[in-house]
């Protein structure tokens, strides 16, 4: 039998599949959500936390990188307002990133530096080719080690750790370019830079940009930087180890709002957001965005040499492109085209991606922390989600 275009069956399978991860003690407890053609299918199992009370389906979660479709959304949302614009150097509002130096060498040292050849612009921070971010390499260089010990954000999300944002800014605006604009692939950063941006062209705080231009529309209103440490859930780390209880980080407002990785969600906050996009930019009776513009969001940027030489985990981008905040399936021979699924997996231990062609929504919630390449977890669930299409 089935429901919706989705197997009653096969969705008992998935169930017990997840379910042999809670009883195994591998994690806490695990939200998932399949929806196809309208109807949705929601699974809740196990605990808030190892020992804790039953997980509900409305606690919230450390969503981390799945921040950064929301961000880029909001982005877009300004420029079609014409508040923002893709291809303009940002310099006017972003005057710490202005006259840019880059490095010879990535590997280099800070002071062997050369001007960078134009200014960055929105389109090099959404597509994360600001020629700054975490650089993939054999041995950490100096530029990364001397970003840690900056506080600029290079590693795993730590609110506590930020500073405010205009002191970020003057951080980061001290430190040359790892490459020029628009050459190279690296991750996070540009995201960060991408929030302050939005903050400044509105004159409001991040997350009354992202609340006005794509929460309060969908109607996601859990989805901010920090939550009730009563329905937050605690996040642990891939050995197990506490990594923030639920009166921690995420539990009051942060120095620092991150667009690339501080937001707390709950599955259904997330689903309003994968459908607007499944749908292109409709909502209802309603757009968020226009069809292009999505279609822009969800179209490889990345040329096949930007891939070879991304470091980022082996083999990713055999057949995965990246667009504006999120990544997508490509075709084999790495041309870029409209995909078959998009969206993307945060580190904490969470996962979206919106499916057009099958009408298809996934979205998986757990508290602990892992990635696709590397967490059976997540890969048994998105097996099972395209296992459970009927037809």
């Amino acid at each position: 039998m089935s429901t919706g275009g989705l197997s009653k069956a096969r969705l008992g399978r998935l169930h017990d599949v997840m379910a042999g991860y809670v009883e195994r003690g591998e994690v806490p407890g695990v939200v998932t959500l399949v929806e196809r053609r309208g109807e949705v299918h929601v699974d809740v199992l196990g605990s808030v936390a190892f020992g804790g009370p039953p997980l509900r389906r409305d606690n919230l979660f450390r969503i981390s990188s799945m921040t950064k479709p929301v961000a880029a959304a909001a982005a877009m949302v300004l420029v079609e307002q014409c508040r923002l614009r893709l291809d303009e150097p940002v310099d006017e509002l972003l005057p710490e990133l202005a006259d840019r130096r880059v490095l010879t060498r990535a590997d280099g040292p800070l002071d062997d530096t050369v001007p960078a050849e134009r200014a960055l612009t929105l389109r090099d921070l959404l597509t994360f080719r600001m020629g700054f971010g975490q650089l993939y390499l054999p041995e950490e260089p100096p530029i990364v080690r001397a970003a840690n010990e900056a506080g600029l954000g290079m590693g795993p999300p730590r609110p506590s750790e930020m500073p405010e944002p205009d002191e970020w800014m003057r951080r980061l605006g001290a430190f040359p370019l790892m490459y020029p604009p628009g050459m190279r692939w690296l991750y996070n950063t540009g995201s960060d830079v991408l929030g302050v941006l939005l903050a400044r062209v509105t004159g409001k705080p991040l997350e009354d940009v992202l609340r006005e231009a794509v929460l309060d529309p969908l109607g996601m209103d859990d989805t901010r930087f920090c939550g009730d440490p009563g329905r937050l859930v605690t996040a642990y780390l891939g050995d197990g180890s506490v990594y923030d209880p639920p009166e921690g980080e995420w539990s009051r407002p942060p120095a620092f709002p991150s667009a690339a990785a501080g937001l707390v969600s709950t599955v259904d906050d997330y689903l309003a957001f994968g459908r607007m996009m499944l749908h292109f930019g409709r909502f209802g009776s309603e757009r968020l965005l226009a069809r292009p513009t999505v279609e822009a969001m969800v179209t490889d940027q990345l040329t096949p040499g930007e891939k070879a030489v991304s470091g980022f985990y082996p083999g990713y981008f055999d057949t995965r492109g990246w667009g504006f905040g999120l990544s997508m399936t490509t075709a084999r021979d790495g041309v870029a085209s409209v995909p078959g699924r998009f969206g993307w997996d945060g580190g904490l231990g969470t996962s979206w991606f919106s499916d057009p062609k099958e009408d298809l929504i996934g979205i998986l919630l757990t508290q602990k922390a892992g990635f696709p390449q590397f967490s059976n977890l997540y890969l048994d669930y998105w097996t099972s989600v395209y296992q459970a299409i009927a037809d």
